[in-house]
């Protein structure tokens, strides 16, 4: 109990009217929890917006723009990010090898060449099966608006939502483009998932394109690596052909020397005369340390001379 009047204190509560469906004739009131959005890292666009719990399975970008419109008018609300964009990985075409490689590539290439190369990809990517996605239930999302301000509106708005008790209803003014639900849904997404040889193999082509023009940049890349010497000029012999591709984890501890290697120079560089500057303050101090242990010794010294004289009668 405790726990629950926590979270009560720290969200707004957002009822939404879920009209009846023909696949469930009763109307619902589902609960939405929205609070300002305060990420663990911070970013620039934190306080315009709202971070939201609980959001419906069916959720769009058309509904919560609908939905922030019968609040606080048109023009609010900018965007929605839902809790599967932020978590999804771009599944990547290229080896093991040249992945883990390409980010020490700074080899620059030209706009055309690059240009193809994102065809590629793109060609490779495998199209999606579903006409609208459904997310996980009690998902969250972050939504983008206009201004603060406009983030205050909402929080004032959803809380004059209890005493009227007239609940937005779901999904009313949306705009028509968005995808429906039951059997056109899922016929669609049978259609997506069997395009036809013509278009798999192509697709299949593009693929291969893609991770053996990677592959071959990876091996060239690694063997390059291979023949840099350590900081004692010597080279590490690899099993294997030296004309033969490394590795993965050797041409990766080999490139990483080598950065190590020109890092270590560039701060020697730049620690030059620094390093002359830090040695002289040390001679310094020591030779004062050394002068004043001189005078320590001649102060005893002429305190022991002094207790020694006697004064004649």
């Amino acid at each position: 109990m405790a726990n629950n009047s926590a979270v009560s204190e720290e969200f707004s509560t957002l009822p939404i009217s879920i009209p009846a469906l023909p696949s469930y004739p009763v109307p619902a009131t589902h609960y939405v929890y929205l609070r300002r959005n305060a990420p663990k890292i911070a970013t620039p666009d934190d306080s315009r917006s709202l971070y939201l719990a609980n959001v419906p399975v069916d959720s769009t970008e058309a509904h919560f723009r609908a939905l922030f419109s019968s609040l606080v008018g048109a023009g609010r609300f900018e965007s929605i990010t839902f809790e599967h964009d932020r978590k999804s990985v771009k599944i990547s075409h290229e080896p093991a090898q040249a992945e883990r490689l390409a980010k020490h590539h700074k080899k620059r290439k030209r706009e055309e060449e690059e240009l193809q190369h994102k065809k590629e990809e793109a060609a490779a990517e495998l199209p999606d099966t579903w006409t609208r996605e459904l997310h996980r239930s009690g998902s969250s999302a972050i939504a983008l608006l206009a201004d603060e301000k406009s983030v205050d509106s909402v929080l004032k708005a959803v809380k004059r939502l209890k005493k009227s008790k007239t609940y937005p209803i779901w999904g009313e003014g949306v705009k028509s483009g968005v995808p429906t639900f039951g059997s056109q849904w899922l016929k669609a997404h049978n259609k997506l998932s069997y395009p036809g040889n013509d278009a798999v193999q192509a697709m299949v082509d593009a693929y291969f394109t893609v991770f053996n023009r990677k592959e071959e940049e990876a091996q060239q890349l690694a063997k390059r690596l291979r023949n840099e010497p350590d900081e004692d000029g010597f080279v590490m012999v690899t099993r294997g052909s030296r004309n033969a591709p490394a590795r993965r984890d050797e041409a990766e501890e080999a490139k990483q020397k080598m950065l190590d290697r020109q890092q270590k120079k560039k701060d020697e560089m730049q620690d030059f005369y620094r390093f002359q500057l830090r040695e002289k303050r040390k001679a310094d101090q020591l030779e004062l340390l050394k002068r004043f242990d001189e005078d320590r010794k001649k102060v005893q010294a002429m305190r022991e001379k002094r207790g020694k004289f006697r004064p004649e009668a």
